[in-house]
This record gives structure tokens, C-alpha cells and sequence, in this order.
């Protein structure tokens, strides 16, 4: 049924497809999912984005994290702990059991679209989420410092993403195939959107498998695309930094010809003239909203506005 489609990375795909849930009804919404952040540990296979954006569709994310599950436990982590073993990517004790399930019904031969479809039925989650491929499909990062090449979750993770990197790549990306349902999901829906997930490491690795870019670029006039980079700086993650490294534009190019809209405030319908630190100050009775980081703006501060 065409809809709305949403390429999606993971915790702030996860959010927009949260609030797009109370605007548009679930099974009109599908997700096109990253896996170049899949992992295999401990025996496991881990897919972190596809598992946040279904904890927080659920509404079973920890809020104060974006990922994992609420009032998560970790004795299992603490115990391996005690023996040594690996705990660098830590997995809470009821999120080990949505990766022993998936890793059971992969070995029984199962595709990760078919699993992926079970664990949302599960969970009661009527978006359907649909991974880019079933092929394998693992994003690479090139240190800068050493030159040494570690697996994208190495990155995040373990190094903290506090390191330059020199180049990313898409290892399996070029064998891959969309995954079923994927290429239909882009060119029958009504809507096509673009969330604010990192653009190199979230949206690339799904743009990288073949013909999913060609699907999109086929509809490009009517795709929507959220930045998760405002002002230059990213609202979550390393995409800013990223971005830079990697000798890309961190902001957004107007087409030739095109003025940007200004903002307006309520009441007399006066222009916000934007202030220190990127605060809207009224010049009118508008109400700015709060920053980006949750900061009430300084004209609010000062008595500025008025509702």
C-alpha cells in the first residue's frame, strides 16, 4: 500500500519515525533500514539500528540513551567481566534475547527481512521495517592516525568515534541486493524521506547497495531529506566531524536563484533577527522555540517575548 517510506539510520531515524507514527498510521509507514552497522559477537548477530528504531517504535527505548531497553539489567555483562571476556559493545540482559532469537532463525536459514518482520510482530510494531539487504553488508573506516582499518561499531564504540578517519568504505556493497519489498517501498510510496541519521555512515551504507540510489535519484523532486546537521553541528554522533574529514560540506547549498525563507514571528508578523550563539531574538511578540540543546533562547530569558 503506497505511503510514506523513511531511509533510516539509527536513534535519530528512530525519532522521527516516532513522531511520524502519531501523524500517519503505522501501516501506511515503512523504514528502509541500515545494516552496514551489523555485528557478530560473542556468537551473536547484533543489528543496532534496526533494533533501536523497533525498541523506540515499541516504546521500550531507554529514553536517557536512544537505544537499549528501558529498566535494562547487566548481569550477563558483569559476569563476563569477571571472566575477561569482551564488553567493550555492551548488551543489556533482555536485549540479548532479541539477538539469540535473531542468531537462532538466521542459522535455521532465515533471511534478516523474515526475522525482522517476526521481532516487529513481537513487539506489536505495525511500521514495516524492511533491512536495505539480506546480503552481508559491513561499513569500513580508514584511521588517520595509523591507517588501520576497523569495523564501524570499532569505531563508535570502542574508540569512542574520538579519532580522525581518512575514508569509509562499503565492504559487500557491491554483491548485495536490495532487500524484498525495498525497491518497491521507494518508488510506489507517496512520500519519500530522508531522516537525520549520519549521511556518511547511516544513509550511505543503504545508498550503496545497487539500485537503491537509482530508485531514490529516479523520484529526487518529491524526496525529503532531515538534516541531522544544524548550524554546522550535528544534534547527535559524529556527523559534523565526519563530514569534515571526509572534505564534504557540513551545510546545506541553496539552489541558484532561490532565497531562504526568513522566519516569522506571531502577533505583528515582524522577521526574528537571529541572535548570539543561534537564539531567535524577537523584534516582535513572536515566542522562539528552546535551542537544540534544550536551552530556553536568550529573548525569552530577558523578557524579550511575549505569548
Amino acid at each position: 500500500m503506497p505511503g510514506t517510506t523513511v531511509l533510516a539510520g539509527g536513534v535519530g531515524a528512530a525519532r522521527l519515525l516516532r513522531g511520524l507514527v502519531d501523524v500517519v498510521p503505522p501501516d501506511r509507514i515503512t523504514a528502509v533500514l541500515n545494516t552496514g552497522d551489523d555485528l557478530v559477537l560473542h556468537g551473536l548477530e547484533i543489528s543496532p539500528d534496526l533494533d533501536t528504531v523497533l525498541y523506540t517504535l515499541a516504546g521500550a527505548v531507554n529514553p536517557e540513551t536512544g537505544w537499549g531497553l528501558a529498566g535494562e539489567t547487566w548481569r550477563a555483562m558483569e559476569a563476563l567481566e569477571r571472566f575477561g571476556g569482551q564488553t567493550w559493545f555492551r548488551l543489556g540482559d533482555a536485549d540479548l534475547a532479541t539477538h539469540l532469537y535473531r542468531t537462532q532463525r538466521r542459522q535455521e536459514g532465515a533471511p534478516l527481512s523474515q526475522v525482522t518482520a517476526e521481532l516487529a510482530a513481537a513487539w506489536g510494531v505495525g511500521v514495516r521495517l524492511l533491512p536495505a539487504t539480506d546480503d552481508r553488508l559491513a561499513t569500513r573506516l580508514t584511521l588517520a592516525r595509523d591507517g588501520k582499518e576497523v569495523a564501524f561499531q570499532h569505531y563508535f564504540v570502542a574508540l569512542r568515534h574520538e579519532v580522525a578517519v581518512a575514508s569509509v568504505r562499503f565492504d559487500g556493497a557491491a554483491e548485495a541486493r536490495p532487500g524484498p519489498g525495498v525497491l518497491a517501498a521507494i518508488s510506489d510510496a507517496e512520500a519519500v524521506v530522508i531522516a537525520p541519521s549520519n549521511p556518511i555512515v547511516s544513509i550511505g551504507p543503504i545508498l550503496a547497495v545497487p539500485g537503491i540510489r537509482a530508485a531514490l535519484e529516479a523520484r529526487r523532486a518529491d524526496v525529503v531529506a532531515v538534516s541531522p546537521i544544524v548550524a554546522g553541528a550535528a544534534l547527535k554522533g559524529p556527523a559534523d566531524r565526519l563530514m569534515a574529514e571526509l572534505g564534504h560540506e557540513r551545510h546545506p547549498r541553496r539552489r541558484p536563484g532561490r532565497r531562504r525563507a526568513r522566519p516569522r514571528g506571531r502577533g505583528r508578523g515582524r522577521p526574528l533577527r537571529r541572535g548570539p550563539r543561534g537564539h531567535d531574538r524577537c523584534r516582535g511578540r513572536g515566542r522562539p522555540g528552546r535551542d537544540r540543546a534544550g536551552r530556553t533562547p536568550t529573548c525569552v530569558r530577558r523578557g524579550q517575548c511575549r505569548s
